[in-house]
């Protein structure tokens, strides 16, 4: 079932229906944000840097087993998390969700499924949408609705428990994340982009003035008008011509250069401004540039991405599992795996580790470190010998009554 079909389903939905109620006292009706911050590169770097990053987490169907979190491989969620829909891969759905995210503070997905004999929902899909119009309505019973608007015009309703909503900087709206109109607060970010624009335009005027007049040629003596166009006809071609730097001239002839002195902006306020555009968005210029330390890393990932993946995890579980589901531990949750940065000599120190308490595969710790995984290897744990040895001495005392050879 694609997406148009699905939400066809919902054409004649109540119609007793009316405006959400919200305790701020503004109208529950919104309209997307525009685009004005993102014709900064700056902007744009920052956020794509945000989106390749967080794409990198790989999402899991997981089910708590008493202590044990266990994930539920093979599951028809799961195999929607993989492949969203038949026109996104995993990749590409993600990053699609947090553009959103970060242009309007706020992404839906609809998922898409059918109910069994039971009513029982089976998923057929997810898709991210883009609407330019979001009002919430209640019905008598106090059931919250969401109307999309989209840009060709087309119109919607579906129940908002039917739809994933993941918020970013959810604060003073009670529906929607960004300020009290659901859409993003930019004043702040708008003043330094435009102190940023001057400082480029400055830098701009600059370098168009080193390419402007730099002297003036004198000549000794009185020319008529002919002979004067004739004579700079004559400069330009030398000029042309010149590959060494100088400039012949005969005697009569005097250059004498004008005294520019260029004052570009200085590398400290260039990066000042820089750094304060990127503090909006929690990515620190060795992030954007891709010159980190572990450290940084650690810290952007700690700030800035594990609270949007916490975020995502949660959004999603509260919409695909039904109560009894959740009761049972059900959830979706977002794995940092491969955004973890770590060198060789780190990653050595973690298999170690791993391999001495046997809580890894050995093709994982072949794919650690970018060899491919063996058939051969498959299902089979990564044990110290020393743990294979204390196992094996251990089941044969337990054999021998649990005493040992002792002469």
């Amino acid at each position: 079932m694609g997406l148009i079909d699905f939400i066809n389903k919902f054409k004649k939905i109540k119609t007793n229906i009316e405006y959400a109620k919200v305790l701020n006292g503004y109208s529950p009706i919104f309209s997307q944000f525009g685009q004005d911050i993102y014709a900064s590169d700056v902007v744009q770097q920052a956020i794509s840097c945000l989106v390749t990053e967080l794409t990198k987490a790989t999402p899991y169907h997981i089910a708590k087993d008493e202590n044990d979190l266990i994930p539920v491989d093979g599951s028809k969620i799961q195999k929607l998390l993989d492949q969203p829909n038949e026109r996104m891969s995993q990749t590409d759905f993600f990053e699609k969700v947090y553009w959103q995210l970060f242009l309007n503070y706020n992404s839906f997905i609809i998922p898409t499924y059918f109910r069994d004999n039971r009513g029982n929902k089976s998923y057929t899909g997810l898709y991210p949408i883009q609407p330019t119009n979001v009002t919430f309505l209640q019905d008598s019973t106090g059931k919250l609705f969401v109307e999309f608007l989209f840009e060709n015009g087309y119109k919607t309703t579906l129940r908002y428990s039917d739809v994933i909503h993941i918020r970013y900087r959810y604060s003073v709206n009670e529906l929607l994340g960004g300020n009290e109109f659901g859409q993003p607060d930019n004043k702040a970010l708008l003043k330094t982009l435009d102190l940023n624009n001057t400082l480029l335009q400055g830098v701009s005027k600059a370098l168009k003035s080193s390419f402007a007049i730099n002297g003036v040629v004198k000549y000794n003596t009185l020319m008529d008008d002919g002979k004067m166009e004739k004579n700079l006809q004559d400069l330009e071609k030398r000029l042309e011509k010149n590959e060494s730097g100088f400039l012949p001239l005969d005697i009569k002839g005097e250059f004498i250069p004008f005294q520019n002195k260029i004052q570009l902006v200085d590398a400290t306020t260039l990066k000042f401004i820089d750094e304060k555009i990127l503090r909006n968005f929690g990515v620190s210029l060795p992030i954007l540039i891709g010159d980190y330390t572990k450290e940084q890393y650690e810290a952007f990932y700690q700030k800035s991405l594990e609270p949007i993946l916490k975020r995502t995890g949660e959004s999603f579980t509260m919409t695909m599992f039904t109560d009894r589901e959740k009761s049972f531990g059900n959830k979706i949750l977002l794995y940092p795996h491969e955004l973890i940065f770590m060198d060789t000599g780190q990653k050595i120190d973690l298999f170690n580790l791993l391999v001495d308490s046997a809580s890894c595969y050995k093709n994982e710790v072949r794919i650690a470190f970018g060899m491919r995984p063996l058939k051969e290897l498959a299902k089979q744990i990564a044990m110290s010998s020393n743990k294979s040895n204390a196992e094996n001495n251990k089941v044969e005392n337990q054999n021998n009554g649990g005493i040992g050879n002792e002469e």
